[in-house]
């Protein structure tokens, strides 16, 4: 039998959407994501994931990084699964390895971070952000810092300044800041175990996706720093943050399973769309989808009607094309990747025990 919204809860909020139907039996997450989730975009993918994969594995996770997860080789053989390489190659498909090699280090950055933090208290969000921005910046040297990762930080600051000025670096930073406010509020939600509405939900998700820092980076890859207005500017800010939408719409099917697993429930929008309209979660499946279409009807739009940006034009143009690309690259790498569809992640109390004496063992790194 198909699902139906009962009529008598419809009339209770005349705002509520008119969810689609469809048979239970066909519901599967994976399916949905990649037969229904679709994207006018190319894929392409950079010739030097492999390499840089191998650089990760061996040189980073097993290497620079491994005093994290030294006495946890399980841990460390889940992030080699997670593919991070093959994520940044999906997003800048054209970079030079040179140009590759620090934004892969980021996309590893935002994993280790996201689930080192992921059961921390929402105020001690505060302090790492602090610490963060300011080794980003140069405000501070990682030895001035006690965050796990500052010497990580320090070093991406060192790769991205070969290829971009300290006014992108800023720039870039102030995302990463973005970022960081997004997951405070994810952790006061899932410490007061209270749901956001759906509004609220897609406004914090939107920062705590982590693409925003990652969008700023195009400039790495083209070689073109286009100028602070054109970074200001309503068309190019809503295209951007339609793309974080895009991406975190994906992103809420796919991790519905894992949500539920870490109590993470509050803020993975799917979840949200069912505590707020009481449906179940194959409905939420569907209004996430809804909600999806609609914000890339607009992107798209927007991308064929762009302002006159004048002498930037091609390089904005470029820009829109290279953000549009990672949306059809994360769909493409991450339906393939075990994090994203399995139980295949790092527990929470397995990063917070590693955390927890990392904290105490500074010394070793």
């Amino acid at each position: 039998m198909p699902i139906q919204q009962p009529e008598k809860q419809r009339s209770l909020d005349s705002s509520m959407p008119i969810f689609p139907t469809l048979n239970t039996l066909d519901m599967n997450a994976l399916e949905l994501l990649r037969t229904q989730f679709r994207y006018p975009f190319p894929t392409l993918k950079n010739p030097y994931a492999d390499q840089l994969q191998e650089i990760t594995d061996q040189q980073w996770i097993d290497g620079e990084y491994l005093w994290l997860y030294e006495l946890a080789p399980g841990i460390r053989e889940k992030y080699k699964k997670t593919k991070t390489a093959h994520i940044a190659s999906q997003w800048f498909p054209t970079a030079s390895f040179e140009r590759l090699r620090p934004l892969g280090r980021l996309m590893l950055w935002t994993l280790y971070n996201d689930d080192l933090y992921e059961e921390s208290n929402p105020e001690r969000i505060d302090y790492v952000q602090e610490q963060s921005i300011a080794v980003l910046t140069g405000e501070i040297s990682a030895g001035e810092t006690e965050i796990p990762l500052g010497q990580m930080l320090a070093t991406l600051r060192a790769e991205l300044r070969q290829f971009i000025p300290q006014e992108s670096i800023i720039r870039f930073a102030n995302m990463i800041h973005r970022y960081f406010s997004g997951l405070k509020r994810e952790l006061m939600y899932k410490k007061n175990k209270t749901f956001p509405t759906v509004a609220e939900c897609i406004a914090l998700r939107e920062d705590s996706i982590c693409l925003y820092p990652f969008l700023q980076l195009t400039e790495v890859e083209t070689g073109i720093v286009l100028p602070p207005e054109i970074h200001s500017h309503p068309v190019i800010l809503r295209l951007q943050a339609l793309a974080c939408h895009l991406v975190t719409y994906f992103n809420e099917v796919q991790s519905a399973a894992k949500d539920e697993a870490t109590d993470s429930i509050y803020y993975n929008i799917v979840k949200v769309i069912q505590h707020q309209y009481k449906i179940s979660l194959e409905e939420a499946f569907l209004e996430d989808l809804r909600l999806h279409n609609e914000d890339l009807k607009e992107f798209i739009t927007l991308q064929a009607t762009l302002p006159d940006f004048g002498i930037w034009q091609d390089a904005v143009v470029n820009w829109v094309h290279y953000m549009s690309m990672v949306l059809s690259g994360w769909k493409n790498i991450s339906t393939r990747l075990d994090r994203y569809n399995t139980i295949e992640f790092p527990s929470a109390s397995e990063l917070k025990d590693q955390l927890h004496q990392k904290q105490f063992n500074k010394g070793k790194k």
